[in-house]
């Protein structure tokens, strides 16, 4: 059983295809094939003239920096990307190595390993005044200014259901590995207001979620 949050199990071959996973696995894949892309083109959507944008990943997330990155080419904006290997995690240096590279906003990408910073990464953000974007809502809710992805609590009962099926004579290889149902947009309208910046029509009326 899966819970992919942070790679898509078909790129990283544990699986088949969603469809038909094959072997012995199945379970629940937060579509990180396309979701950094969809925060990136986000991002551009809030700030249109953005040409350099920062990009916090480690080796958990290293698939998704290639769609962020195949992204980027395609909006023609810049990525400075900090890419961690070894913990613990410098934040702090890599936002104001970000900020001397002029970057104009942040798109952190999903990975447990960054968990423990949940406090500190938005925090940092504001300080450097870098509009972010994370891949759940549990970091616009501590302070990031928007978050899109799945919800996990769904996403953990989906696999926990599928785990009672397999209890109960299901085989893995005949049980398609469910994605999200749907897709949550949360603003932080407070961490917009201390950026100063005005969400636009455009992006404020697709939310979930306005957190004030």
């Amino acid at each position: 059983m899966l819970v992919a949050v942070d790679y898509d199990p078909e790129a990283t071959g544990h699986i088949a295809s969603l469809a038909r996973p094959g072997g012995r696995i199945t379970g629940v894949s937060a579509v990180q094939s396309v979701l950094p892309a969809k925060r990136l083109e986000l991002l551009k959507e809030l700030l249109p003239k953005a040409r350099t944008i920062a990009v916090l990943s480690d080796t958990a997330s290293t698939g998704q920096l290639d769609v962020a990155r195949a992204a980027a080419k395609r909006l023609g904006v810049e990525l400075h990307v900090a890419e961690f290997t070894r913990a613990p995690y410098d934040y702090e240096s890599a936002l104001a190595a970000a900020v001397r590279a002029n970057a104009e906003a942040l798109l952190v990408l999903g990975s447990a390993n960054f968990v423990p910073a949940r406090p500190l990464i938005p925090t940092l953000a504001l300080r450097h005044r870098l509009p972010s974007i994370f891949h759940n809502s549990v970091w616009a809710e501590a302070g990031g200014l928007l978050s899109y992805g799945p919800n996990f609590s769904d996403l953990f009962r989906r696999a926990a259901e599928q785990v009672s099926k397999i209890l109960n004579g299901a085989q893995p290889a005949d049980m398609p590995v469910e994605q999200p149902a749907t897709l949550e947009l949360v603003i932080n309208l407070r961490t917009a207001k201390a950026l100063g910046i005005m969400i636009p029509p455009s992006i404020r009326l697709r939310a979930d979620r306005l957190i004030d």
